[in-house]
């Protein structure tokens, strides 16, 4: 189908146009032409008179099935637009919609959509009543008055559905991750702009074929997938991109997968770091807001800058300092900033890293298991080594394990009858020392 965008720019809505391009092109459409303009916005049209009478001689010109506006539109300036120019009209948000109907696959992904699309369109069903009434126009998509109004019934039921079963499917994610938890996995959440490399990412650690192409939203679903950090058994997910001033609507229906990030020990914030340093920075903070609205800024959370082999190392180093600076100025929680290249294979640096941050959460530490049977022994070592990773083992009449483990599984080790004491966290592994601790007896 064929385009025109429109671009506002003020003081307030800084848009790029190749951001607003990309989004085009993700939705399928062809794109004729871009209207640009810099002003204040005008209650009525959004846009000013003048650009308004430009926009008529392109839609007279070239036939387009769609006006796309990059800025939101009021449901009365959506009208006014429609009244003027005869075409469908839209807005940045409800293109980002169309593209998300497009990429869900899951029943999960399908619902959130039509949630968002139905929220979407409540203030404009609205808004055809209030114009009905004013005769001003003959109702919704050809309906009337009393077809509007029970059409906006029908929308208010199917969110009710749609919100209870969305809760439901929580309700089951949220008993497959207690489970998680409980057999020792260390959860892990990729976060990040669209299209920054996530699911690249999630492929490389996991060893995984997930699609993941070069274009804005491709993932929808949430996936996650196992992989082994060491001896920790981790699981990553993937989840939604954000997009700068990403509204409300959006975040509330995709809440049940953005509550993966909520629930994580450890997120990735993952950043292109080929990208110039004003659009990294722009996409960042867009991404801390989303975070700041999730209450997941508190959690550990290592930036990794994605993309290191399109770019030179000193252009690295410097943009890594400039994420610490951010980070600083504002008093974020990040542990790290790491340089990969998911595509290669590149992911040193956030090995280290996670070795580092895993040690210091409150659900994972360094403990002492004394087995007092010996033919007990070899079970407790494989459990130990299924859940967690052995540091050193001395053997006597009561064998002594160091260990590092998740603390939900130390009564899956009671059960075998051992004594657990918590030691000091080392500063190296390697140079653990012993302390009084708390005791977990059978």
């Amino acid at each position: 189908m064929k385009a025109i965008g429109v671009i506002r720019k003020s003081r307030r809505e800084r848009i790029r146009r190749e951001e607003f391009e990309e989004l085009l092109r993700s939705a399928g459409y062809e794109v004729v032409a871009i209207l640009e303009q810099n002003r204040e916005e005008h209650p009525k049209y959004n846009i000013g008179k003048g650009k308004l009478e430009e926009l008529k001689e392109l839609v007279r010109e070239l036939w387009p099935d769609k006006v796309i506006f990059a800025n939101k539109l009021t449901p009365s300036q959506a009208y006014n637009l429609w009244k003027e120019l005869r075409v469908e009209i839209i807005d940045k948000w409800q293109l980002v919609l169309e593209i998300f109907e497009k990429r869900a696959h899951s029943k999960e992904a399908k619902l959130q959509v039509e949630l968002a699309s139905l929220q979407y369109e409540v203030p404009l069903v609205k808004e055809a009543i209030r114009r009905i009434k004013l005769g001003d126009r003959a109702g919704f998509k050809g309906m009337g008055e009393y077809q509007t109004q029970q059409y906006l019934k029908h929308i208010h039921y199917r969110m009710g559905k749609i919100r209870k079963e969305l809760e439901r499917i929580k309700a089951d994610r949220e008993v497959k991750r207690k489970r998680r938890e409980e057999v020792g996995f260390i959860l892990l959440a990729l976060a990040g702009y669209t299209n920054a490399g996530k699911s690249t990412l999630l492929n490389t650690l996991a060893r995984e074929e997930i699609e993941a192409r070069n274009q804005m939203f491709t993932t929808l679903d949430t996936t996650t997938r196992r992989f082994k950090l060491g001896g920790k058994r981790v699981l990553v997910t993937d989840t939604v991109g954000f997009i700068d001033g990403l509204p409300p609507f959006i975040v509330e229906a995709f809440h049940s997968t953005l509550e993966e990030i909520v629930k994580a020990d450890i997120v990735l914030l993952v950043l292109d770091v080929s990208e110039p340093w004003p659009e990294i920075r722009r996409k960042f903070l867009a991404s801390l807001n989303v975070l700041r609205e999730l209450k997941t800024l508190d959690k550990p959370m290592v930036v990794v800058l994605n993309k290191r082999d399109l770019t030179s190392e000193e252009d690295v180093k410097d943009k890594a300092e400039r994420i610490m600076e951010i980070v600083t100025e504002r008093g974020i929680n990040v542990s790290r900033v790491v340089s990969i290249s998911a595509k290669f294979g590149q992911l040193e640096e956030l090995y280290g890293a996670l070795e580092e941050v895993v040690l210091t959460l409150p659900k994972y530490g360094a403990f002492e298991i004394t087995v007092r049977e010996p033919e007990k022994v070899p079970q407790v070592m494989a459990l130990t080594s299924a859940i967690g990773e052995v540091l050193s083992v001395e053997y006597g009449e009561e064998t002594k394990i160091e260990a590092y483990i998740q603390t939900g599984m130390i009564k899956e080790l009671t059960r075998l009858g051992v004594k657990i004491r918590r030691l000091n966290q080392p500063e190296h592994r390697e140079s653990l020392k012993d302390s009084e601790g708390d005791e977990y007896r059978r």
